[in-house]
Protein backbone atom coordinates (compact mmCIF):
# COMPACT_ATOMS: atom_id res chain seq x y z
CA UNK A 1 0.00 0.00 0.00
CA UNK A 2 1.18 3.50 -0.84
CA UNK A 3 -0.42 6.49 0.91
CA UNK A 4 -0.11 10.18 0.01
CA UNK A 5 -1.57 13.38 1.37
CA UNK A 6 -0.69 17.06 1.39
CA UNK A 7 -1.34 19.92 3.78
CA UNK A 8 -1.13 23.65 3.20
CA UNK A 9 1.29 25.70 5.33
CA UNK A 10 -1.25 28.47 5.79
CA UNK A 11 -2.70 29.75 9.03
CA UNK A 12 -2.63 28.07 12.40
CA UNK A 13 -3.73 24.44 12.31
CA UNK A 14 -7.00 23.84 14.11
CA UNK A 15 -8.87 20.94 15.63
CA UNK A 16 -10.59 20.12 12.33
CA UNK A 17 -7.20 19.86 10.59
CA UNK A 18 -5.92 17.62 13.36
CA UNK A 19 -8.85 15.21 13.56
CA UNK A 20 -9.74 15.21 9.86
CA UNK A 21 -6.24 15.06 8.39
CA UNK A 22 -3.15 15.07 10.62
CA UNK A 23 -4.24 12.22 12.85
CA UNK A 24 -5.12 10.24 9.73
CA UNK A 25 -1.56 10.78 8.47
CA UNK A 26 -0.13 9.20 11.59
CA UNK A 27 -2.53 6.27 11.35
CA UNK A 28 -1.68 5.88 7.66
CA UNK A 29 2.03 5.86 8.43
CA UNK A 30 1.47 2.98 10.86
CA UNK A 31 -0.70 1.02 8.44
CA UNK A 32 1.79 1.47 5.61
CA UNK A 33 4.62 0.22 7.82
CA UNK A 34 2.63 -2.85 8.88
CA UNK A 35 1.92 -3.76 5.28
CA UNK A 36 5.43 -3.04 3.98
CA UNK A 37 4.03 0.00 2.20
CA UNK A 38 5.04 3.63 1.98
CA UNK A 39 3.52 6.81 3.42
CA UNK A 40 4.29 10.13 1.68
CA UNK A 41 3.30 13.54 3.05
CA UNK A 42 3.79 16.91 1.40
CA UNK A 43 3.78 20.51 2.66
CA UNK A 44 1.99 22.04 -0.33
CA UNK A 45 3.48 25.53 -0.45
CA UNK A 46 2.71 25.94 -4.17
CA UNK A 47 -0.98 25.50 -3.44
CA UNK A 48 -0.69 28.20 -0.78
CA UNK A 49 0.29 30.87 -3.32
CA UNK A 50 -2.99 30.58 -5.25
CA UNK A 51 -4.54 33.14 -2.87
CA UNK A 52 -3.17 36.35 -1.35
CA UNK A 53 -0.28 35.57 1.00
CA UNK A 54 2.83 37.01 2.66
CA UNK A 55 6.13 35.46 1.42
CA UNK A 56 7.90 35.75 4.78
CA UNK A 57 4.96 34.23 6.59
CA UNK A 58 4.75 31.38 4.04
CA UNK A 59 8.30 30.27 4.92
CA UNK A 60 7.57 30.52 8.64
CA UNK A 61 4.34 28.57 8.32
CA UNK A 62 6.12 25.87 6.32
CA UNK A 63 8.43 25.23 9.26
CA UNK A 64 5.49 25.54 11.68
CA UNK A 65 3.60 22.87 9.76
CA UNK A 66 6.61 20.57 9.47
CA UNK A 67 7.25 20.76 13.21
CA UNK A 68 3.57 20.20 13.97
CA UNK A 69 3.32 17.10 11.77
CA UNK A 70 6.34 15.56 13.42
CA UNK A 71 5.06 16.54 16.87
CA UNK A 72 1.76 14.82 16.02
CA UNK A 73 3.58 11.58 15.27
CA UNK A 74 4.98 11.58 11.74
CA UNK A 75 8.44 10.01 11.76
CA UNK A 76 10.75 11.11 8.90
CA UNK A 77 12.50 7.74 9.26
CA UNK A 78 9.23 5.89 8.63
CA UNK A 79 7.64 8.14 5.98
CA UNK A 80 8.63 10.66 3.32
CA UNK A 81 7.95 14.24 4.40
CA UNK A 82 8.84 17.03 1.96
CA UNK A 83 8.05 20.49 0.60
CA UNK A 84 6.08 20.55 -2.64
CA UNK A 85 8.17 23.23 -4.36
CA UNK A 86 11.31 21.10 -3.95
CA UNK A 87 9.95 18.47 -6.38
CA UNK A 88 9.66 20.03 -9.88
CA UNK A 89 8.48 16.71 -11.28
CA UNK A 90 5.07 17.40 -9.75
CA UNK A 91 4.68 20.76 -11.45
CA UNK A 92 5.70 19.38 -14.83
CA UNK A 93 3.29 16.48 -14.41
CA UNK A 94 0.58 19.02 -13.61
CA UNK A 95 1.03 20.64 -17.01
CA UNK A 96 1.05 17.31 -18.82
CA UNK A 97 -2.14 16.23 -17.04
CA UNK A 98 -3.87 19.45 -18.06
CA UNK A 99 -4.24 17.89 -21.51
CA UNK A 100 -6.62 15.28 -20.10
CA UNK A 101 -8.45 17.55 -17.66
CA UNK A 102 -11.81 18.99 -18.71
CA UNK A 103 -12.36 22.71 -18.22
CA UNK A 104 -15.95 21.96 -17.23
CA UNK A 105 -14.81 19.67 -14.43
CA UNK A 106 -12.63 22.42 -12.96
CA UNK A 107 -15.49 24.88 -13.27
CA UNK A 108 -17.65 22.64 -11.10
CA UNK A 109 -15.22 22.42 -8.19
CA UNK A 110 -16.95 23.57 -5.00
CA UNK A 111 -13.75 24.86 -3.39
CA UNK A 112 -12.97 27.12 -6.34
CA UNK A 113 -16.42 28.64 -6.11
CA UNK A 114 -16.17 29.10 -2.35
CA UNK A 115 -12.67 30.58 -2.33
CA UNK A 116 -13.21 32.81 -5.36
CA UNK A 117 -16.24 34.36 -3.69
CA UNK A 118 -14.11 35.68 -0.81
CA UNK A 119 -11.25 37.02 -2.95
CA UNK A 120 -11.35 40.80 -2.74
CA UNK A 121 -8.92 41.49 -5.57
CA UNK A 122 -7.47 38.88 -7.91
CA UNK A 123 -9.07 35.49 -8.52
CA UNK A 124 -5.97 33.73 -9.78
CA UNK A 125 -5.79 31.15 -12.55
CA UNK A 126 -3.79 29.11 -10.05
CA UNK A 127 -6.85 28.85 -7.81
CA UNK A 128 -8.85 27.52 -10.77
CA UNK A 129 -6.05 25.12 -11.71
CA UNK A 130 -5.46 24.00 -8.12
CA UNK A 131 -7.12 20.56 -8.53
CA UNK A 132 -4.84 19.64 -11.46
CA UNK A 133 -1.71 20.30 -9.40
CA UNK A 134 -3.31 18.39 -6.56
CA UNK A 135 -3.90 15.48 -8.92
CA UNK A 136 -0.27 15.61 -10.04
CA UNK A 137 0.87 15.63 -6.40
CA UNK A 138 -0.86 12.31 -5.81
CA UNK A 139 -0.55 10.62 -9.20
CA UNK A 140 3.21 11.22 -9.31
CA UNK A 141 3.58 8.62 -6.57
CA UNK A 142 1.10 6.02 -7.85
CA UNK A 143 -0.68 6.05 -4.52
CA UNK A 144 -3.48 3.72 -3.56
CA UNK A 145 -4.99 5.87 -0.84
CA UNK A 146 -5.36 9.55 0.04
CA UNK A 147 -6.39 10.41 3.63
CA UNK A 148 -8.44 13.61 3.44
CA UNK A 149 -11.31 15.46 5.04
CA UNK A 150 -14.84 15.35 3.68
CA UNK A 151 -14.31 18.64 1.79
CA UNK A 152 -11.73 16.99 -0.49
CA UNK A 153 -13.97 14.19 -1.76
CA UNK A 154 -14.74 16.00 -5.04
CA UNK A 155 -11.04 16.61 -5.73
CA UNK A 156 -10.22 12.92 -5.26
CA UNK A 157 -12.97 11.99 -7.69
CA UNK A 158 -11.47 14.40 -10.22
CA UNK A 159 -7.97 12.97 -9.90
CA UNK A 160 -9.41 9.49 -10.43
CA UNK A 161 -11.08 10.74 -13.62
CA UNK A 162 -7.80 12.30 -14.76
CA UNK A 163 -5.87 9.07 -14.17
CA UNK A 164 -8.45 6.96 -15.96
CA UNK A 165 -8.68 9.39 -18.88
CA UNK A 166 -4.88 9.47 -19.22
CA UNK A 167 -4.61 5.67 -19.15
CA UNK A 168 -7.41 5.27 -21.71
CA UNK A 169 -5.74 7.72 -24.09
CA UNK A 170 -2.02 7.04 -23.63
CA UNK A 171 -1.44 3.76 -21.77
CA UNK A 172 -2.63 1.44 -24.55
CA UNK A 173 -4.75 -0.63 -22.22
CA UNK A 174 -2.25 -0.51 -19.37
CA UNK A 175 -2.09 1.51 -16.17
CA UNK A 176 0.62 4.14 -16.07
CA UNK A 177 -1.26 6.20 -13.48
CA UNK A 178 -3.04 4.72 -10.46
CA UNK A 179 -6.53 6.00 -9.63
CA UNK A 180 -6.41 6.43 -5.83
CA UNK A 181 -9.15 5.91 -3.26
CA UNK A 182 -9.96 8.51 -0.64
CA UNK A 183 -9.92 7.69 3.06
CA UNK A 184 -12.27 9.93 5.04
CA UNK A 185 -12.62 9.43 8.81
CA UNK A 186 -15.94 7.99 9.90
CA UNK A 187 -16.07 10.29 12.93
CA UNK A 188 -14.89 13.90 12.92
CA UNK A 189 -14.62 14.29 9.17
CA UNK A 190 -16.23 17.71 9.42
CA UNK A 191 -15.64 19.69 12.61
CA UNK A 192 -17.77 22.82 12.83
CA UNK A 193 -17.15 26.31 14.23
CA UNK A 194 -18.03 26.42 17.93
CA UNK A 195 -19.73 29.80 17.52
CA UNK A 196 -21.45 28.97 14.23
CA UNK A 197 -22.07 25.20 14.04
CA UNK A 198 -23.57 25.61 10.57
CA UNK A 199 -20.08 26.51 9.25
CA UNK A 200 -16.97 24.36 9.13
CA UNK A 201 -14.07 25.19 11.43
CA UNK A 202 -11.62 26.89 9.09
CA UNK A 203 -8.11 28.31 8.97
CA UNK A 204 -9.32 31.53 7.36
CA UNK A 205 -13.10 31.88 7.44
CA UNK A 206 -14.06 30.73 10.94
CA UNK A 207 -14.39 32.92 14.02
CA UNK A 208 -11.47 33.16 16.47
CA UNK A 209 -13.67 32.19 19.42
CA UNK A 210 -15.16 29.31 17.47
CA UNK A 211 -11.82 27.78 16.48
CA UNK A 212 -9.72 25.48 18.63
CA UNK A 213 -6.10 25.66 17.51
CA UNK A 214 -3.82 22.67 17.98
CA UNK A 215 -1.37 24.83 19.95
CA UNK A 216 -3.98 26.47 22.20
CA UNK A 217 -3.20 26.25 25.91
CA UNK A 218 -5.62 24.18 28.05
CA UNK A 219 -7.18 27.28 29.62
CA UNK A 220 -7.89 28.74 26.18
CA UNK A 221 -9.42 25.45 25.05
CA UNK A 222 -11.64 25.40 28.14
CA UNK A 223 -12.73 29.01 27.64
CA UNK A 224 -13.70 28.47 24.00
CA UNK A 225 -15.68 25.31 24.74
CA UNK A 226 -17.44 26.98 27.67
CA UNK A 227 -18.68 29.61 25.20
CA UNK A 228 -19.64 27.10 22.49
CA UNK A 229 -23.12 27.50 20.99
CA UNK A 230 -25.57 24.72 21.85
CA UNK A 231 -29.34 25.43 21.84
CA UNK A 232 -32.19 26.58 24.06
CA UNK A 233 -33.86 23.21 24.71
CA UNK A 234 -35.31 23.05 28.22
CA UNK A 235 -34.53 20.64 29.66
CA UNK A 236 -31.21 20.32 27.79
CA UNK A 237 -31.04 17.24 25.56
CA UNK A 238 -27.63 15.77 24.74
CA UNK A 239 -28.18 13.79 21.54
CA UNK A 240 -27.00 13.47 17.96
CA UNK A 241 -29.68 15.26 15.97
CA UNK A 242 -29.51 17.30 12.72
CA UNK A 243 -31.72 19.88 14.41
CA UNK A 244 -29.15 20.25 17.22
CA UNK A 245 -26.09 21.33 15.27
CA UNK A 246 -24.09 22.74 18.17
CA UNK A 247 -24.67 19.76 20.44
CA UNK A 248 -24.03 17.28 17.62
CA UNK A 249 -20.75 19.01 16.79
CA UNK A 250 -19.58 18.73 20.41
CA UNK A 251 -20.50 15.05 20.44
CA UNK A 252 -18.60 14.49 17.17
CA UNK A 253 -15.51 16.08 18.71
CA UNK A 254 -15.81 14.07 21.93
CA UNK A 255 -16.30 10.85 19.96
CA UNK A 256 -13.27 11.55 17.76
CA UNK A 257 -11.11 12.19 20.82
CA UNK A 258 -12.20 8.99 22.55
CA UNK A 259 -12.37 6.70 19.51
CA UNK A 260 -16.08 5.97 19.89
CA UNK A 261 -19.24 6.89 17.96
CA UNK A 262 -21.16 10.12 18.62
CA UNK A 263 -24.13 8.09 19.87
CA UNK A 264 -21.85 6.31 22.33
CA UNK A 265 -20.50 9.68 23.46
CA UNK A 266 -24.07 10.87 24.06
CA UNK A 267 -24.84 7.69 26.03
CA UNK A 268 -21.86 8.33 28.32
CA UNK A 269 -23.42 11.68 29.19
CA UNK A 270 -26.88 10.30 29.93
CA UNK A 271 -26.57 11.45 33.56
CA UNK A 272 -25.20 14.90 32.69
CA UNK A 273 -26.82 17.85 34.41
CA UNK A 274 -26.83 19.93 31.25
CA UNK A 275 -24.77 21.35 28.44
CA UNK A 276 -22.13 22.53 30.89
CA UNK A 277 -21.20 18.92 31.61
CA UNK A 278 -21.00 18.21 27.87
CA UNK A 279 -18.74 21.21 27.27
CA UNK A 280 -16.52 20.23 30.18
CA UNK A 281 -16.17 16.65 28.96
CA UNK A 282 -15.26 17.77 25.43
CA UNK A 283 -12.84 20.41 26.72
CA UNK A 284 -11.00 17.88 28.92
CA UNK A 285 -10.80 15.31 26.12
CA UNK A 286 -9.46 17.81 23.57
CA UNK A 287 -6.91 19.30 25.99
CA UNK A 288 -5.66 15.83 26.88
CA UNK A 289 -5.38 14.81 23.22
CA UNK A 290 -3.50 17.95 22.14
CA UNK A 291 -1.19 18.41 25.15
CA UNK A 292 1.61 16.04 23.99
CA UNK A 293 1.50 17.52 20.47
CA UNK A 294 1.91 21.05 21.82
CA UNK A 295 4.77 20.00 24.10
CA UNK A 296 6.71 18.20 21.35
CA UNK A 297 6.12 21.10 18.96
CA UNK A 298 7.65 23.57 21.40
CA UNK A 299 10.70 21.35 21.77
CA UNK A 300 11.50 21.15 18.08
CA UNK A 301 10.16 24.31 16.38
CA UNK A 302 13.23 26.39 17.22
CA UNK A 303 15.64 24.20 15.24
CA UNK A 304 14.83 25.33 11.70
CA UNK A 305 18.09 23.86 10.35
CA UNK A 306 16.96 20.39 11.47
CA UNK A 307 13.50 20.92 9.99
CA UNK A 308 15.02 22.06 6.70
CA UNK A 309 17.26 19.01 6.63
CA UNK A 310 14.21 16.77 7.04
CA UNK A 311 12.42 18.50 4.15
CA UNK A 312 15.45 18.34 1.86
CA UNK A 313 16.03 14.66 2.54
CA UNK A 314 12.35 13.94 1.99
CA UNK A 315 12.39 15.82 -1.33
CA UNK A 316 15.33 13.72 -2.53
CA UNK A 317 13.37 10.55 -1.78
CA UNK A 318 10.21 11.93 -3.36
CA UNK A 319 12.00 12.98 -6.55
CA UNK A 320 13.35 9.47 -7.10
CA UNK A 321 9.78 8.13 -7.17
CA UNK A 322 8.18 11.01 -9.07
CA UNK A 323 10.89 10.99 -11.75
CA UNK A 324 10.02 7.43 -12.73
CA UNK A 325 6.32 8.26 -13.13
CA UNK A 326 7.07 11.47 -15.02
CA UNK A 327 9.42 9.64 -17.37
CA UNK A 328 6.75 7.10 -18.27
CA UNK A 329 4.13 9.83 -18.74
CA UNK A 330 6.43 11.85 -20.99
CA UNK A 331 7.27 8.78 -23.05
CA UNK A 332 3.63 7.76 -23.43
CA UNK A 333 2.65 11.28 -24.50
CA UNK A 334 5.51 11.63 -26.99
CA UNK A 335 7.07 14.51 -25.08
CA UNK A 336 10.85 14.93 -25.12
CA UNK A 337 13.51 12.65 -26.59
CA UNK A 338 12.92 8.95 -27.20
CA UNK A 339 14.08 6.78 -24.33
Amino acid sequence: MRIFSGIQPTGRKHLGNYIGAIRQYVEGQARAAQGDGLAIFCIVDLHAITVAYDPVELRERTYDTTALLIAAGLDPESCILFRQSDVPEQTELCWLLSSVTAHGDLNRMHQFKEKSEVQRELISAGLFFYPVLQAADVLAYRCDEVPVGEDQRQHIELMRDIAERFNARFADGGEILVAPEHRIPGVGARIMDLQDPSSKMSTTAASEEGTIYVLDEPEMIKRKFNRAVTDSDDPPRIAVDPAKQGVSNLLDILAACKGITPDEAAAELAEARGYGDLKGAVSDAVAEMLAPVRERYEQMRGDEAALEQILVRGAEQAREIAAVTLGEVRSAMGVGPVG
